[in-house]
């Protein structure tokens, strides 16, 4: 009976928090959805479409910011991927134990402890100088402070999240699958490749997304290093901005209702497209999960 009781009680722990978060989840696009509807009605589907922002003449438009935060994100995906990927394989394949296993895994969840700030800053008295003399060597715009800049940023500050995720599910592949391989002949690139990834590709595909959800959010590093042009540009060395920098940069600046509402609805744009990248990532790792 006292077993009896324990399991009733952790069931009604489990399905209370996951209701409580998809309570907590619906409130947020509500409040949202009720604080951006004076920028809704007003400005309608424009309000997606337009690349001009005028708080002084209440022209107000998403489009460079969504431009802004898509290219980011998707950058600093592109350029920590590799990195996570070989930092995974290394401890969840290669080195599975002993000590340089325990540094490499301290370290890893050290750096995804440090707060944004100290990267924003170490972004900006080292990223900024590099990627100013490498816009000088290609003769672009030697802003320093650029898409660029905050990609790079991004990236180093989401390699421990995909690196950490990814490690745990290389990990739990099966010896026997692996030991198999080796034993008809097969290399380590050949067992990574055909027997590990093909594995683990749904669990690293979770990292991955968890990691772009991260960047997509990512405020204080990427405000300190982006310049924060509120246009759309084509350059990765030029000033741009993301919807999280431009909330942090001017809520506290903006003093009408519309003024407010434009950034409400910026919130929301921004929690729509978070929760539907999830949800499609969702998708496809339960996909990949039944050919596997």
């Amino acid at each position: 009976m006292p077993h009896l009781k324990q399991e009733k009680l952790f069931a009604f722990l489990i399905k209370g928090s996951a209701y409580l978060g998809i309570l907590i989840l619906c409130l947020f696009f509500v409040t949202l959805f009720y604080q951006s509807w004076l920028s809704l009605t007003s400005m309608g589907f424009s309000f997606f479409t337009r690349g001009v922002w005028d708080p002084l003449n209440q022209h107000f438009g998403s489009l460079p910011f969504l431009y802004g935060t898509l290219l980011t994100s998707l950058l600093s995906i592109f350029l920590s991927l590799p990195v996570a990927l070989a930092v995974a394989l290394f401890l969840g394949y290669f080195v599975k134990t002993g000590f340089i296993r325990f540094l490499f895994s301290t370290m890893i969840e050290l750096l995804a402890g440090i707060p944004s700030v100290i990267y924003g800053f170490w972004a900006l008295f080292v990223l900024v100088p590099l990627v100013r003399q490498l816009a000088f060597f290609l003769d672009a715009p030697p802003f320093g402070v650029s898409l660029l800049s905050a990609s790079l940023v991004l990236a180093i500050m989401i390699i421990p999240y995909a690196a950490s995720f990814s490690r745990e599910v290389i990990s739990l592949v099966p010896a026997e699958l692996k030991e198999a391989a080796i034993s008809l002949g097969a290399t380590r690139f050949e067992v990574v490749r055909y027997v590990i990834f093909p594995y683990a590709k749904s669990g690293i595909l979770s990292g991955i997304l968890l990691s772009f959800s991260r960047a997509l959010g990512e405020t204080m590093a990427v405000t300190m290093v982006i310049g924060n042009a509120n246009r759309i540009v084509f350059s990765l060395f030029e000033p741009g901005n993301t919807i999280a920098s431009l909330i942090a940069n001017e809520f506290a600046e903006a003093t009408s209702d519309m003024y407010i509402s434009a950034l409400m609805q910026l919130g929301f744009l921004l929690l729509f497209v978070t929760v539907g990248v999830n949800f499609l990532g969702l998708l496809l790792i339960k996909k990949w999960k039944v050919k596997s």
